[in-house]
């Protein structure tokens, strides 16, 4: 049974050409698993379950050949949801972004790590940016207090990991200056890159928008180093609409062609 888990430096579910690039990855990394309409499941507690964060998934795969749904852990008062049974069932759980110190706190209460760990040893496949990638680190460098601190992840991967890489200088500085110290080193991603890990062995880079970049980051003779990862780019599908009427073009198209061809 292939692992795999990706890793995104940070995007958002809208309709723009980087963050369809980034669903197209999602949905196909699913359907590999589950076939024709897998089962893709959000779990939004870094961010308290937000509404907008819920509502931001649903409008990205609700008309996708999927079956897209949320575990909302701040909610089972009012949507009781046997969890293990939910996320066990899924081919992908992605994880949203927030706080990853309150992430990983409400997931000890109700002890969704070690059924994360299982569902990851299954073969589902676990996604997330932002929280949601560096929680399946040993360690990342987390804003939840408002200022950049080295926070402990779950350990599913070695090494360490520091999101929006080159979006927020500070955040960067914080984790070179942690790794310099004597933390794991791993890797830097910025916004609309991502890592993706399969199996053993050294993760695959992947970009979704020009310049975003990966970073591997190492020390060397007590120095801290950083490498940009060759990556390869995900292309954007068009939207829904723009497919309907580029396949009504070209079906007018073909009949006019037709009708020339007989007249």
């Amino acid at each position: 049974m292939v692992r795999r888990i990706l890793a995104l430096g940070g995007h958002e579910f809208t309709s723009r050409p980087p963050d369809r690039a980034v669903c197209e990855l999602l949905l196909r990394l699913a359907a590999e698993r589950g076939g024709g309409r897998p089962r893709i499941c959000i779990l939004p507690t870094a961010s308290g379950d937000t509404s907008d964060q819920i509502g931001s998934f649903y409008a990205a795969f609700g008309e996708r050949p999927c079956e897209p749904s949320d575990l909302s852990l701040f909610r089972l008062g009012r949507r009781p949801v046997e969890l293990r049974d939910h996320l066990l069932s899924q081919d992908l759980i992605y994880v949203g972004g927030g706080s990853m110190v309150n992430l990983l706190a409400v997931w000890e209460a109700h002890d969704i790590a070690s059924v994360l760990s299982l569902a990851w040893r299954r073969g589902i496949v676990l996604a997330g940016q932002s929280a949601g990638a560096m929680c399946w680190f040993e360690a990342g460098v987390t804003k939840s207090s408002g200022k950049p601190l080295v926070a402990a992840g779950l350990g599913l991967l070695s090494g360490s990991l520091c999101v929006h890489y080159n979006n927020e200088p500070e955040r960067r500085a914080a984790y070179l200056d942690a790794v310099a110290a004597g933390m794991p080193a791993g890797y830097g991603l910025d916004d609309y890159a991502g890592l993706l890990w399969e199996g053993e062995g050294a993760p695959s880079a992947l970009t979704a928008r020009r310049g975003a970049r990966a970073y591997r980051v190492s020390t060397r003779e007590d120095a801290v180093a950083e490498s940009p990862l060759p990556a390869r780019f995900l292309p954007a599908p068009a939207p829904a609409a723009l497919r309907e009427d580029i396949a009504e073009f070209r079906r007018l198209k073909t009949m006019r062609k037709r009708a020339g061809w007989l007249g």
